[in-house]
């Protein structure tokens, strides 16, 4: 009952924060150079025309006439429609946002089942090969994790792995040009075709996602990393886990016990990062061809499509907002104290 009303009171927070958001955003697109009307019409288009569609658009009006508007469609579900595709922002968003959410989601996937357990091992003061190659891999990762630009990383990639050894198949999308979508189920185009049986586009799908979620994993991943290292390495030469093996406890008790102690400050670097994740899989979409709502935001900027831009933000600061409300309720399943004095 405690949790719930931590997360009805969240939630009540919320609005007031979308809110203000809305009023920046709102304001700050307005600013932005470029007049949408002239760019919707063209260059050669008469000036009359151009008024007339400023005049639609409601462009002629005080910036706060212009933002009331926009909050009474935004109260009704409306995000407004692209001026350049003449579409409803909400159903592109809609469309678009399983590939940005398939990218994360398959980039979080290796940092957790790839990238934690090698922290976890490289942190251990044993002296086994494991541990050796795995501090190996841990001092070199540690050398180039954030020091490589993510788009350059993927062109790296998308060199190696397809120009020069055909391993992976060039930047063409979800899927092979040839390719058919799978039935819509979840909007993840691997997941929809193993629900369908359809193992030759999963196998396509797959193997399009991968150098995408390496780039956004290699890159993004330093930081949760090095936390979790950091914080094992603490962990296992605290005073408790010493007297734990004083006392003669299992190996595996032992270790277990200091990666509960090491979790709180590693799930809360892993939020803040997911938080991140969205903005960075902006330019590798853009790299690999994806069309997630990171292209569809890049586009919108550079056609002045105001619309699409804000309902971006949106979208983007109730994921961050979800995200941190998830962390918080980790760390409460985690560290008692915190829930305790969260109650």
């Amino acid at each position: 009952m405690r949790t719930l009303k931590y997360i009805g009171r969240r939630l009540l927070v919320l609005v007031p924060q979308l809110f203000l958001i809305s009023i920046v955003t709102f304001t700050l697109v307005r600013m932005l150079p470029g007049d949408p009307a002239r760019l919707e019409l063209g260059p050669l288009a008469p000036e009359e025309g151009v008024e007339l569609l400023r005049h639609q658009l409601r462009l002629d009006e005080p910036l706060p006439q212009q933002y009331i508007a926009y909050l009474q469609r935004l109260l009704q579900g409306d995000l407004g429609r692209s001026w350049v595709n003449s579409s409803s922002v909400a159903q592109d968003l809609l469309v678009r946002a399983p590939a940005t959410l398939e990218l994360i989601t398959a980039g979080m996937l290796i940092v957790l089942v790839i990238m934690v357990p090698i922290a976890v091992l490289s942190a251990s003061p044993s002296r086994g090969w494991l541990a050796r190659a795995t501090r190996r891999i841990s001092f070199g990762y540690g050398v180039l994790a954030g020091a490589l630009p993510d788009f350059w990383l993927g062109l790296v990639l998308i060199f190696v792995f397809f120009s020069v050894l055909g391993w992976a198949p060039g930047p063409e999308g979800r899927l092979a040009i040839l390719d058919l979508p799978p039935a819509r189920v979840t909007g993840f185009y691997v997941v929809d075709a193993l629900l369908a049986g359809n193992f030759d586009t999963f196998e396509s799908a797959l193997s399009h996602l991968a150098l995408p979620a390496v780039t956004l994993a290699f890159v993004y991943g330093g930081p949760i990393f090095k936390m979790v290292r950091a914080s094992m390495e603490a962990s296992l030469r605290s005073d408790y886990t010493i007297y734990a093996e004083g006392l003669g406890l299992p190996r595996r008790t032992v270790l277990l016990w200091a990666m509960r102690n090491a979790a709180p400050p590693a799930v809360v670097v892993t939020g803040v990062v997911t938080g991140y994740l969205l903005g960075g899989a902006v330019l590798i979409e853009t790299v690999f061809n994806l069309n997630g709502i990171g292209r569809y935001a890049v586009q919108s900027i550079t056609t002045a499509d105001y619309a699409p831009i804000q309902g971006f933000v949106l979208v983007a600061a109730v994921f961050t907002m979800m995200v941190n409300l998830i962390v918080d309720l980790l760390q409460f399943m985690v560290d008692p104290r915190i829930s305790a004095r969260a109650s």
